[in-house]
């Protein structure tokens, strides 16, 4: 059980990648929180959770708000006394050109994407500093490595976690606090779905030919990449032993993009 005795607060794990990362602490051991923007869908998968005998409870959780932040973490130190592992899961996508983008649109996306990494970081790291450990990880993307059209405020955002997470990892060095990067590639989520006949519009193309020549055109095996993938590199750098690996991140994208 390798996050025995630990805590941990998974956003936007109602569904898809959180959920199943939020699922596989649990079944290792975690006490997990599952926060969400959705409270009724949070406390469902909180409540399937605890049928299978591991420990869960529900936070409503708007990321982008301060406030909602804070309280969200105050409950959960409240009920379980400290926080080990933060997952800054929640996501958006809106697609446009940049010259179509309004403001409100693009600052949604970044609202979420960065701004709530950077206010869930704030509100766990004094639990993690007076208990000498944490383990904090960001959903990025393959497109924290990379840019696509279409997407200039979600790529912006991603690229910006990789250098909020290398400051944290030298920031809490000294207190046991690390921080990493999980990168990826196309999941099939309710996100990515919805961005499918999005893109076929704004492209002229069939949606058969938006999942062919542009999501999986440069995987090696022409497969999505899936939750299951995803929840094992998230549990991978939560139950890591030490700072070797901190501030680094990983790609799981079935070869989409290496280095």
């Amino acid at each position: 059980m390798r996050l025995q005795g630990r805590t941990a607060i998974v956003t936007g794990a109602a569904s898809g990648i959180g959920r199943r990362i939020a699922e596989r602490f649990a079944s290792e051991g975690a006490k997990v929180a599952i926060a969400d923007l959705n409270r009724d869908a949070a406390e469902a998968a909180a409540v399937a959770i605890r049928k299978s005998g591991a420990t869960a409870r529900a936070v409503a959780m708007d990321v982008a708000d301060e406030a909602a932040v804070q309280a969200g973490v105050n409950v959960v130190l409240a009920d379980w006394g400290r926080i080990d592992v933060l997952v800054s899961n929640a996501g958006i996508q809106i697609v446009h050109p940049v010259e179509e983008f309004s403001f409100a649109e693009w600052r949604r996306v970044v609202g979420i994407h960065l701004d709530g990494a950077f206010l869930l970081t704030r509100a766990c790291l004094p639990s993690m500093y007076a208990n000498g450990y944490g383990r904090i990880i960001y959903m990025g993307s393959v497109h924290s490595k990379t840019a696509s059209v279409l997407k200039a405020p979600y790529v912006a955002a991603k690229h910006g976690l990789m250098g909020l997470a290398r400051v944290v990892a030298k920031e809490g060095a000294k207190k046991g606090v690390t921080a990493n990067v999980v990168c990826p590639g196309f999941v099939l989520t309710p996100l990515v779905e919805k961005q499918i006949p999005e893109q076929a519009k704004e492209l002229h193309l069939s949606e058969d030919q938006v999942v062919k020549t542009i999501m999986l055109k440069d995987t090696v095996d022409g497969e999505f990449t899936t939750v299951d993938d995803i929840a094992e590199v998230a549990l991978f750098f939560a139950g890591y032993p030490n700072a070797a690996l901190t501030g680094q991140s990983l790609i799981a994208s079935h070869g989409w993009h290496m280095e």
